[in-house]
């Protein structure tokens, strides 16, 4: 087993998560097999009590883990389905190292952090980087591991210490250290300042990591005396010093560490020359180049509660980006935090309630994401109603869905006080449920977790199409409220249609309003499950709805599996060939826009 280890230094929000994944893509696109790892040295035992504001989403895993967003990007990039235990954080770590004490499994030693917590982080990092994750039996190849956080970091320390001690443990030629570094240009001098970076490696170094590849974030490529500077103080060949600078797209950074060869210093590194072959990357390249190219929009409104942070929203994003291209447009999203909709903020500040109704009514589809919490719920409910009553296509998610159910209960059967029990836990009308399993008393790990089954009802409708007619489908959940079974029969009965059932048929999975362009609703997140080339069904058929191609998608004979469509938007060589007239001027003023409408998601 080969080892990289992807640290960080200076400031945090570098990209090493999307450093990492990039890695472990060119790593597989040389024929090796990848695995990842992520630590965390924060004391949660996991990311699942956290608010979107501290780290971003919550993403979840088929076996129901609760983890960081970055393990998203490890399994859109790699195209590999990971485990809770990829994920390592100091509460996993010490709760670990007490049970064993208080069993009595150290035999009366004194239990300290060296040896005990970093032989334990060792310890599961080797038996982690054992499980395969890419569908074949037998390990991988290479783990690619990120240590989160900035070196300097007092949580880390444990982790540093560890990971100094593995390298010796694994052996020369098997451990790879890259190191991820700011090189910043000050304004007034106009020169890139390599100082920062000198300071981390030598920080790096003073606690027995030393770095083998060093990775330069920069506005611009880094200039032949800035290179010269930090190969000559950090101690590293000038050839494995490689420029990371700002993209507008997160695909292309694996092409730029191509570029740059840096798969050969990793191959030098870890004795692989020989056993890995030159990369190949030319899918990769032409869904890059081609997604760069793409100017025809389509808006999507985003009705959300955490839109002030896009990481917030992270799988939702690059879900609508994957159906986006495929359907060959360019994505542009409009944030509207949902509480801008409500009569408060019209009498509060109407300025705000204006500009969200005017982006409201400027989209060509509504998305009503998941979420916690009252605030903003009248607001989701507006967006829904909108959706419905304006014929616009809809995508509602967890949440999303139970506001779906709770407009239509209010404005179609006319119960005006139909709510959940999670924002009025004595309403009258309990059209949302809290699940008879969960616990209110335990917050972490209680929701209902992971992959899960859904079947469907009826093979005619729009979301059974979208997923080639299949009699079922495995998605990934995260929720503690359902739709009132008791009330099911009165809103189809009314003309909603629960289209997607669990396998007892009392929990609805999917909804949808058969007379509406495309007005559906899933109580599992479509997104977490969502890749490059292989778009989310729903997500595809949303974003086909909103572009006038729902029926070239649904037509499709080609959609299988997750959704991949050779007859929609998956030819991407074919896409790529007729961009090639255009201009290079043009090219450049694309690749300058943003894709995200109100954020610079996608900008590394």
């Amino acid at each position: 087993m080969k080892y990289v280890l992807v640290t960080g230094g200076v400031v945090s929000g570098l990209g090493k998560g999307v450093t990492a994944s990039s890695i472990g893509l060119l790593l597989k696109a040389c024929g090796l097999r990848v695995t990842a790892i992520k630590i965390d040295p924060y004391l949660n035992t996991d990311a699942g009590t956290m608010s979107p504001f501290e780290h971003g989403e919550v993403f979840v895993l088929d076996d129901g883990g609760e983890v960081d967003l970055d393990l998203g990007n490890y399994e859109r990039f790699m195209d590999i389905k990971l485990t809770r235990d990829n994920n390592i954080t100091t509460g996993k770590i010490y709760q670990s190292v007490i049970n064993r004490e208080r069993r009595g499994d150290y035999l009366g030693k004194t239990v300290q952090v060296v040896p005990h917590i970093t032989d334990a982080i060792q310890d599961w990092i080797e038996r982690v980087a054992h499980i395969p994750v890419d569908g074949k039996t037998g390990p991988a190849d290479v783990c690619v591991i990120e240590l989160g956080g900035t070196i300097g970091d007092i949580e880390s320390m444990p982790f540093i210490q560890a990971l100094g001690q593995f390298s010796y443990r694994v052996g020369a030629g098997n451990f790879c250290l890259v190191h991820v570094s700011l090189v910043p240009v000050l304004n007034v001098v106009g020169e890139q300042k390599t100082k920062p970076t000198q300071h981390s490696v030598r920080a790096l170094r003073g606690q027995g990591l030393t770095p083998n590849i060093l990775a330069c974030r920069t506005t611009m490529v880094l200039d032949e005396n800035a290179k010269g500077k930090l190969s000559q103080f950090c101690l590293i060949p000038a050839e494995n010093i490689i420029t990371l600078y700002d993209v507008p797209n997160i695909w292309n950074v694996p092409l730029l560490l191509r570029d740059q060869k840096a798969h050969e210093a990793m191959f030098k590194v870890l004795n692989l020359h020989g056993v890995a072959q030159e990369p190949n990357l030319e899918e990769w390249t032409c869904r890059a180049e081609s997604s760069d190219l793409l100017h025809e929009p389509v808006r999507i409104a985003l009705v959300g509660k955490y839109t002030c942070l896009s990481d917030s929203y992270l799988s939702v994003l690059k879900a609508l980006l994957h159906a986006s291209v495929d359907c060959k447009k360019k994505l542009v999203v409009d944030w509207i935090p949902a509480s801008n909709l409500e009569s408060a903020t019209a009498k509060e500040n109407p300025d705000a309630y204006k500009a969200a109704l005017k982006l409201l009514k400027g989209a060509d589809g509504v998305l009503v994401p998941g979420g916690f919490g009252d605030r903003g719920v009248q607001g989701k409910i507006i967006a829904a109603r909108y959706a419905r009553e304006n014929r616009i296509p809809f995508l509602g998610i967890c949440l999303g869905m139970q506001i779906a159910v709770i407009e239509f209960a209010r404005s179609v059967l006319g119960v005006q006080d139909a709510n959940s029990t999670e924002f009025d836990p004595h309403t009258k009308s309990p059209y949302i449920i809290f699940m008879p399993e969960g616990s209110k008393t335990q917050m972490g790990g209680t929701m209902r977790l992971g992959s899960r089954r859904t079947y469907f009802q009826t093979k005619e409708c729009k979301s059974s199409k979208l997923y080639g007619c299949k009699s079922f489908i495995d998605e990934r959940h995260r929720h503690r409220y359902e739709v009132n079974p008791e009330l099911v029969a009165r809103l189809e009965n009314a003309g909603l249609s629960f289209t997607g059932k669990d396998e007892t048929g009392q929990r609805m999975e999917i909804v949808e309003l058969p007379n509406h362009p495309y007005f559906i609703g899933a109580q599992f997140h479509p997104e977490f499950k969502s890749r490059p080339g292989k778009p989310s069904p729903l997500f595809l058929g949303f974003i086909g709805a909103a572009c006038g191609q729902l029926d070239a998608v649904l037509q499709s004979s080609s959609i299988v599996d997750n959704g991949l469509s050779k007859g929609v938007g998956s030819e991407i060589s074919a896409v790529n060939k007729a961009y090639k007239n255009i201009t290079a001027t043009k090219t450049a003023a694309y690749r300058t826009e943003y894709i995200y409408g109100s954020c610079n998601g996608l900008h590394f």
